[in-house]
């Protein structure tokens, strides 16, 4: 089986709100997950996220700390499964900050269908399903209890 490396980006606004992407091909139903996108020949996971933040948000802010790994066979668009290892990176942007689609693939134009800043509360009002993967509001109440506890 084909391994694929992915950086995945967590990009949460000052008001703790949470930017994910709508997914729609034709082997499921519409998800919401979070920008990033395959590494490419001699790229850093880390290198990878900061090229993913800019083609898929037009933002080019820090790339902070690592989240999380994630070990998951699965299918993209169109292509076969494989066994995708991907890390989320941690990106801090301030409030009512505007995004938009800088680079996009032709495959990110025919899946993606929008983008929407997401809060804790409506992302715990949808089904688990929703998302990709299913545990993206839990990472969020986790990172949010963090930062009370810091403040």
């Amino acid at each position: 089986m084909q391994v694929r490396r992915s950086s995945r980006l967590f990009i949460l606004d000052a008001d703790g709100r949470l930017l994910l992407f709508l997914y729609k091909d034709e082997r499921e139903a519409p998800f919401w997950a979070t920008a990033g996108g395959e590494l490419q020949p001699g790229e850093s996971y880390a290198d990878a996220a900061a090229r993913e933040l800019y083609e898929e948000t037009g933002l080019t802010l820090h790339v902070g700390k690592l989240l999380k790994e994630r070990d998951e066979v699965y299918a993209v668009a169109r292509s076969t499964p494989a066994r995708w290892l991907e890390k989320y990176f941690l990106v801090e942007c301030p409030a009512d900050t505007s995004v938009f689609a800088a680079e996009w693939t032709e495959e990110e134009k025919s899946t993606i269908q929008k983008w929407k800043w997401w809060s804790l509360r409506e992302m715990q009002d949808e089904a688990p399903s929703s998302f990709k993967p299913e545990w993206l509001p839990e990472l969020l109440g986790v990172l949010l209890g963090d930062r009370q506890c810091s403040n």
